[in-house]
Order: C-alpha cells, then sequence, then structure tokens
C-alpha cells in the first residue's frame, strides 16, 4: 500500500481527477486529493491557465508545495499537467518521496526551470501521448527523456493519440484504452514501491 498525494490539471479537480483517485483507492492505496482552485473548476485548458497566471504559476505552485507540510514524507507525488509542478518540485525536493506520476507534463532536471537532477532511490513514471500538442508540442517529452536518460528509475510511457487530458474521464479529451492501460501502470508501479 501507498500513499499518495495528487495533484489536478488546470480545469480544476474534476469528477475524472476524482475517478482516477477513487481507482487507486479502490486498489488499497491511501490518496491525498487537495484542491489548489478552492472549488472552482473551468470549462477549458485556457480558462483555467488564466486562473493560474492570476494568482501566479509560481504561488500556486507553491500552494500543493506547502499542503504537504501536514501530511508524511514517504508519499508518491502524482500530478496531472498543471499538477505536475507541485508533484515534481515535492518529489525532488522533499525528504522521503516514495516516488513520481507525472501525466502530461514534464519539467526539465537541467537549466532554468530546474529543481535539480532526479533524486537517486526515487522511480518516476511519465505518461503522455505520442501527438499530444503540448506535452510533445510544447518540450515536455524531452524534460520526460532527460529524467528516463539519467535517473536510475523511469520510465517513459506514450500512449497513441493527441489528446492532453486523457486519463479525465469526465472531460471529451478521454480515452478510455489509454487510461486502462496508464492505471494498470501506475498500480504495479505504486505495488513495486
Amino acid at each position: 500500500m501507498a500513499e499518495v498525494l495528487v495533484f489536478h490539471h488546470a480545469q480544476g479537480l474534476t469528477p475524472g481527477v476524482h475517478a482516477f483517485a477513487d481507482d487507486l483507492r479502490a486498489a488499497g492505496h491511501v490518496v491525498h486529493l487537495p484542491d489548489l482552485f478552492e472549488g472552482r473548476t473551468f470549462a477549458s485548458i485556457e480558462e483555467g491557465v488564466a486562473h493560474i497566471e492570476a494568482v501566479g504559476f509560481e504561488e500556486m505552485r507553491e500552494r500543493g508545495v506547502r499542503l504537504a507540510d501536514a501530511l508524511p514524507e514517504n508519499l508518491v507525488y502524482a500530478g496531472f499537467s498543471f499538477g505536475v509542478l507541485p508533484a515534481q518540485k515535492l518529489a525532488q525536493t522533499r525528504p522521503g518521496a516514495r516516488g513520481a506520476l507525472l501525466f502530461y507534463s514534464c519539467i526539465p532536471i537541467s537549466g532554468q526551470w530546474s529543481f535539480g537532477p532526479w533524486p537517486a532511490g526515487v522511480p518516476v513514471q511519465i505518461h503522455g501521448m505520442d501527438n499530444d500538442p503540448i506535452f510533445v508540442g510544447e518540450g515536455d517529452i524531452d524534460a520526460a527523456r532527460e529524467i528516463v536518460e539519467k535517473a536510475e528509475d523511469a520510465e517513459l510511457f506514450l500512449y497513441p493519440g493527441d489528446q492532453h487530458y486523457f486519463a479525465d474521464s469526465s472531460l471529451p479529451s478521454y480515452d478510455a484504452a489509454a487510461t486502462a492501460l496508464a492505471m494498470k501502470r501506475v498500480l504495479a508501479f505504486l505495488e513495486r514501491i
């Protein structure tokens, strides 16, 4: 059994993010699912990003990081798109991280945006679609490949398709087959760490 802190994407804490967390709970894991937007959800990625920009990307990321202060250290950090920012920062910088699950996004481990090198002993899975215009088109896939190349226990899983939020069952971008395979891989990951 793992304890997982899950951060939602830019459209907020949608029913699909709840469903993903519920699937982890059904498999016996403890899941923390904070709402960084204080109850707000958005009809599009663009509207959600506008909200994040109004608050400030760094402030919103740090809001997520601060939420971990009230939780134990031995967590798996999971993030969906925007939620990767606090999840990856915590996985890379908070002592005791047991692993990371990064969906649709990835931060470089070198250069200007980096939180530093990937820490030894922290396994990571990265999931995205092979033609996602954000994950592939904006360079996140390159950051993911860098982690896989340099970290001792890192996997990148690419699914056929061009949707960004493919694992959110409450959105039109949902891909049931890709999500089922991703969940199988996530549950195997959580069982082994």
